[in-house]
C-alpha cells in the first residue's frame, strides 16, 4: 500500500481545506507514492514518538497536532523539531497531521468527546459559512437521471441526514452551433431548442471540481451549460465545537466527578457551579475559549474545553460553568478515533497507537 492510500482516505473524511488558516495539516514529511508498511498514531510528534516508530518498524506517523507550524529556514540538531525532522528523514519515516480539519467535521474530535461523556443529540456549536456552493446544470430531460446519479456519487446533494437532494425545473433550452461544433441534438448553424431540466444541487466546496467533472463526463452535450453560486449558508456539518445533551439532569458536582472519570483526568479547573443542574453541554477539544459566547447563547449549562486564561474565566459571568480539562486530556482520545476509522477502512493493515505520553504539562 502507498502512503497516498491512507492520506486520501483521511482527506476525504476531514478535507484539508476545512482547517483553520493558521494550521498546517497534511503530509508534512515524505512522499505520497512511497510504500507504507505500518502506521503509528499519536497526538503529538516528539523525538520519543519518532523513536517509537523506528522501534516498531512503522514508516508512517499519523498525528493530530502538526509539529511544523511555521516556515523553517534552517535545520540544526539542537531544537526538538530539528531532531524530529533529521531522525525521521534518516529512517525514511513519513509524517502526516490531521488537526483542525478533524476538529471541524461533525464526525471528528468533538463527537468523540461527546460520546465519551455520554452526550446525545450532538450538533456543531459554531457552524462555518462559505464552505458550500450551489451548482446549477442544464440537462436534456432524457439524460437527467444519469447526470444526477454521477453528481450524487461525486458528493453532491447532501443536506444533513438526507442525500440525493436536488431541485429541478423543466424548461426549453435554445442554442445554435457554429462550424466547429458537433451538436448532440440538431445541426450546425441551425437554431435548435430542446426540452431540458434545470438541476440545482448543494456541493461542499472541496468537492466542487469532482462534482462538476462528473456532471460533464455524464452529460451528452459537448458544451455543458452550468453556473456556480458560493453560498453564505451556515454549514451544519462543519464548524467549531459541539453541543449535546445528557440523558438526565445531573447536579454540577456529580457531573464534574463523572467527567473526571470518563476523560481520565487528574484535575479540572472550573468556575463556580452556578447551575442547579447540568443537562445541555458544550464541548471543544483543545483551545476553545473563543466559543464561550456561542455556548452561552445556545444556553449550555457548561462548556468543556482547555487553555482558558485566568481573566477569561470571569467571562462566564454566572451564566455558565467553564470546565478547563487540559489540552492534551481533551484530545488524547483522538488516537482511538483515528485508529477506529482507519482499521474499518483498511482491514488488513496495522495501525498502532503510540504509548508515549506526549503531554508537555505535568502535575504533582
Amino acid at each position: 500500500m502507498q502512503i497516498k492510500d491512507i492520506t486520501e482516505f483521511l482527506d476525504s473524511w476531514a478535507h484539508p481545506s476545512l482547517q483553520e488558516n493558521y494550521d498546517n495539516s497534511g503530509l508534512l514529511l515524505g512522499e505520497k507514492n512511497d510504500t507504507v508498511n505500518q502506521a503509528l498514531i499519536t497526538l503529538d510528534v516528539t523525538e520519543e514518538v519518532v523513536d517509537e516508530a523506528i522501534n516498531s518498524q512503522s514508516n508512517l506517523i499519523i498525528a493530530h497536532h502538526p509539529f511544523i507550524f511555521k516556515g523553517i529556514k534552517r535545520i540544526g540538531n539542537s531544537h526538538w523539531i530539528d531532531k524530529c525532522i533529521r531522525k525521521a528523514i534518516k529512517n525514511d519515516i513519513a509524517i502526516y497531521a490531521i488537526h483542525t480539519n478533524l476538529d471541524n467535521v461533525h464526525t471528528g474530535v468533538n463527537r468523540k468527546i461527546g460520546e465519551k461523556i455520554g452526550l446525545t443529540n450532538l450538533s456543531i456549536l459554531s457552524p462555518k459559512k462559505n464552505t458550500l456552493s450551489k451548482l446549477t446544470v442544464f440537462v436534456p430531460k432524457d439524460n437527467k437521471e444519469d447526470v444526477l446519479a454521477a453528481m450524487y456519487t461525486a458528493g453532491a446533494g447532501m443536506i444533513g441526514n438526507y442525500d440525493h437532494c436536488s431541485f429541478q425545473i423543466d424548461g426549453t433550452g435554445t442554442y445554435r452551433g457554429n462550424e466547429a461544433s458537433n451538436p448532440t441534438i440538431g445541426t450546425q448553424g441551425m437554431n435548435e431548442q430542446t426540452e431540458e431540466t434545470r438541476i440545482e444541487v448543494i456541493v461542499p466546496n472541496h468537492k466542487l471540481n469532482s462534482v462538476l467533472s462528473a456532471a460533464k463526463s455524464s452529460h451528452p452535450y459537448e458544451e455543458v451549460a452550468h453556473y456556480i453560486n458560493v453560498l453564505n449558508n451556515l454549514n451544519q456539518e462543519v464548524g467549531s465545537g459541539m453541543i449535546g445533551e445528557l440523558d438526565r439532569e445531573v447536579n454540577p458536582e456529580q457531573f464534574l466527578l463523572e467527567l473526571k472519570s470518563a476523560m481520565n483526568l487528574n484535575t479540572i479547573r472550573h468556575t463556580k457551579t452556578v447551575k442547579g443542574k447540568i443537562k445541555k453541554v458544550a464541548i471543544c477539544g483543545g483551545s476553545g475559549s473563543f466559543l464561550l459566547d456561542q455556548a452561552i447563547s445556545k444556553q449550555a449549562d457548561i462548556l468543556i474545553t482547555a487553555d482558558f486564561k485566568y481573566h477569561d474565566f470571569f467571562e462566564a459571568n454566572n451564566q455558565i460553568i467553564i470546565a478547563d480539562i487540559g489540552h492534551y486530556e481533551s484530545e488524547v482520545f483522538t488516537k482511538e478515533l483515528l485508529q477506529d476509522a482507519l482499521t474499518k477502512n483498511f482491514t488488513k493493515f496495522a495501525f498502532c497507537l503510540s504509548k508515549v505520553d506526549t503531554n508537555p504539562i505535568k502535575y504533582l
